[in-house]
């Protein structure tokens, strides 16, 4: 649920500006969603209390969770990788799934996958262990996107 407060004058992100908590947490995480100056979606805090943008978009968010809902209903199945495993998809073989606007988070098609690829808490922990991706593979084709 997006809950906006009231805007926080934040001068220690780049880029500086209003940014808007995008909702309560509803899990223990050392982070809060965020929603910056510019409009993207992101996630600030870890240690140095950085700003990490995940999607271009609001919109970007959604679109990426509700792909992930439809897309674990239709995958025959469902492979996660982490850490180094992530660095050796060759995402070059698939076209990003544009809907999604992704900058450190994203979504990749290619016909029979999806490969949704999850960076941002690894680069606000500075932690590429914390590197995750979900392939989804079955009858997935594009006009199902």
């Amino acid at each position: 649920m997006l809950s906006v407060d009231t805007p926080e004058w934040e001068d220690t992100f780049a880029p500086k500006g209003w940014f808007f908590e995008a909702g309560p947490q509803r899990t223990a995480v050392p982070y809060s969603f965020l929603i910056g100056p510019d409009g993207t979606f992101g996630i600030a805090g870890g240690d140095d209390g950085q700003w990490i943008p995940l999607y271009y978009s609001i919109d970007g968010w959604v679109e990426a969770l509700a792909l992930a809902w439809a897309a674990m209903d239709i995958a025959d199945t469902v492979t996660r990788l982490t850490g180094s495993a992530v660095d050796q998809l060759d995402l070059n073989t698939m076209q990003p799934v544009a809907e999604v606007g992704g900058i450190t988070n994203g979504w990749w098609y290619r016909p029979g996958l999806l490969a949704a690829v999850y960076s941002g808490e690894s680069a606000l922990f500075a932690r590429p262990d914390y590197r995750t991706a979900y392939l989804y593979a079955g009858n997935i084709d594009e006009q199902w996107l």
